[in-house]
C-alpha cells in the first residue's frame, strides 16, 4: 500500500472529476442540512451555558458553575474520536449515505433529549449525570458528521471545484451556529429572567427535533457517491480502515489533527466562547449579544463558497494561511474593541475578528478529506479531525474561562487563539497542495 508521499492519484476520467453539477448540488445540500443540526445542538449550549450551569449545578459561585457546565460541553467531545472510529469504519465498508442518515438523526434526538433533562433541584447529583449521559452521545454521533459530510461532498463535487461545493459543509456549520443564536435570542427576547431560567431554556433544545426531520428527508433522497462506488467495484472493503491509516497515512494524520486544532480553536474560541465573554464578564445584555452573533454566523457563511472557489485557483495553503495570519493580528485588538461597553463597537470587533473563521473553514474541511485515499478517506478524516476538534474546541472554551478566573485579564483567551492558529500555520509549511489533483 503507498504511502501519502508516493500515492498515486486517478486521472481525470474518475467518476469525481465527471460528476454532474447536479449531484455535486444535491450532495452540498445534504451537507449543509446535516451538519447545522451538530452546530446548532453545540451552538445552543455555548448560548445557554450562563443560563443552565447554576440549574444543574447549583452549589458553588457562578463562576464554577459555569467551569462545570462547560466541562460538561468538552466531554462530548471526547467521544467525537470513538464515534468517528466506530461510525468512520462503517462509512468507508457500507457507504457514506447510510452513516450520515445515522448521524443526523442520532445528534438530533440526542440534543432534543437535553430539553427534557430534570435540573438539579427536582434529582439532586443525577442532573449532572443525565446531562454527561446525553452529552457523550451527542458526541458520539457528531464524531462522523461533518468529516463524513466533507468527505462525501469531496467525492461528488468535479475536480477543480472540490473547494467550492465543499464550502456547503461550513456553510451548514455557521447556519447552524446562526439559528441557535436567533433560536436563544427570540426565546430570552420573549421571556422574563424567571420564566427563562426556570422551562424557557428547554425551548432551544427541544427545537433540534423538527430540524432533524428535515435533515434526514434531504439525506435519504441523495445517493452514494460515485467515487466510492467506483472503488468498492476495484477492490474489497478495507478490513480494518483504521489500523490501515495508523500503518500507511500517519503523516496526513498528523497534519489534519494540527489544522483541525487551529480551526476548531478560531470557531469555540471565537463564536462560543465570545457570546460568554460578553454576557457574562462585558454584562452586555444577552439577548442582543444573540442576535449579535447570528448576524454575524450568517455574514460569514455568505463568505465561505467565496474562500472556497478561490482556495480551487490560488491553492488550498495560500487561502488556509491568510486565514490563521488573520485570527493571530486581529484577536487581541478586536477584544480590546469589545471592552468598550459599546454594543455598536462590540458588534463591530465581533465581525471583524470573525472574518478569519469562514476562510479556515470554508477551505479546511475540503484540505481534509483531500489527505486520504477514498478507501480510508471517512475513518482517516474522522479520527484526524476530531482528536483536533477535542483539544482546539472542547478543552478551549474551558480553559479560556480558567484563565480569566486565575489571572483576572479578559484577554488572557486570546493567547489560546494566536497559539492555535501559529500551530495551523505552520503546518501548513509541511502540507502539500491537494487543490488541483485528483482524489486518490
Amino acid at each position: 500500500m503507498p504511502n501519502a508521499s508516493t500515492a498515486h492519484f486517478e486521472t481525470d476520467a474518475t467518476p469525481s472529476a465527471s460528476a454532474t453539477r447536479s449531484a455535486a448540488r444535491k450532495a452540498a445540500l445534504a451537507a449543509a442540512a446535516g451538519t447545522s443540526i451538530e452546530y446548532y445542538e453545540f451552538g445552543v449550549y455555548g448560548y445557554m451555558a450562563s443560563i443552565i450551569g447554576p440549574l444543574f449545578f447549583p452549589a458553588g459561585n457562578g463562576t464554577a458553575a459555569l467551569l462545570s457546565v462547560l466541562a460538561i460541553f468538552g466531554t462530548a467531545f471526547l467521544m467525537r474520536p470513538v464515534g468517528g472510529i466506530v461510525l468512520g469504519r462503517l462509512g468507508d465498508k457500507v457507504g457514506r449515505r447510510s452513516v450520515l442518515i445515522v448521524t443526523v438523526i442520532g445528534m438530533g434526538v440526542a440534543t432534543g433529549a437535553v430539553g427534557v433533562l430534570p435540573t438539579a433541584s427536582l434529582v439532586g447529583g443525577l442532573a449532572p449525570i443525565a446531562l454527561l449521559m446525553v452529552r457523550l452521545a451527542q458526541g458520539f454521533f457528531a464524531g462522523a458528521e461533518v468529516t463524513g459530510s466533507a468527505a462525501y461532498v469531496a467525492e461528488c463535487a468535479p475536480r477543480g471545484r472540490r473547494g467550492f461545493y465543499g464550502a456547503a459543509t461550513p456553510v451548514g456549520v455557521a447556519i447552524g451556529g446562526a439559528l441557535a443564536a436567533a433560536v436563544c435570542g427570540l426565546t430570552s427576547g420573549f421571556m422574563s429572567s424567571a420564566q427563562l431560567h426556570d422551562w424557557g431554556w428547554r425551548i432551544p433544545f427541544l427545537m433540534a427535533l423538527p430540524l432533524v426531520l428535515v435533515s434526514a428527508y434531504v439525506r435519504k433522497r441523495i445517493e452514494e457517491s460515485a467515487v466510492f462506488r467506483k472503488t468498492l467495484e476495484q477492490s474489497k472493503p478495507v478490513k480494518a480502515p483504521l489500523k490501515e491509516v495508523f500503518t500507511h497515512h500517519r503523516a496526513a494524520m498528523l497534519k489534519v489533527f494540527l489544522i483541525s486544532f487551529g480551526q476548531n480553536a478560531g470557531y469555540w474560541v471565537g463564536f462560543v466562547f465570545m457570546n460568554i465573554y460578553m454576557i457574562t464578564y462585558l454584562k452586555y445584555d444577552k439577548t442582543s449579544v444573540y442576535w449579535l452573533m447570528s448576524l454575524v454566523s450568517l455574514s460569514m457563511a455568505v463568505l465561505m463558497p467565496v474562500w472556497g472557489g478561490l482556495s480551487d485557483r490560488i491553492g488550498r495553503r495560500k487561502v488556509l494561511a491568510i486565514g490563521f495570519a488573520a485570527y493571530i493580528v486581529l484577536v487581541f485588538p478586536m477584544m480590546m474593541l469589545m471592552n468598550h461597553q459599546n454594543i455598536g463597537l462590540a458588534f463591530l470587533a465581533m465581525f471583524i475578528v470573525a472574518l478569519p473563521m469562514p476562510i479556515v473553514q470554508s477551505v479546511g474541511y475540503p484540505t481534509y478529506a483531500e489527505q486520504f485515499p477514498t478507501r480510508v478517506r471517512y475513518t482517516g478524516t474522522a479520527f484526524s479531525f476530531n482528536f483536533g476538534a477535542m483539544l482546539g474546541g472542547g478543552v478551549t472554551p474551558y480553559l479560556a474561562t480558567a484563565l480569566i478566573g486565575s489571572t483576572g485579564n479578559l484577554l488572557s483567551p486570546a493567547f489560546l487563539l494566536v497559539a492555535a492558529a501559529l500551530i495551523g500555520l505552520l503546518t501548513l509549511t509541511r502540507t502539500r497542495e491537494t487543490a488541483s489533483e485528483s482524489l486518490q
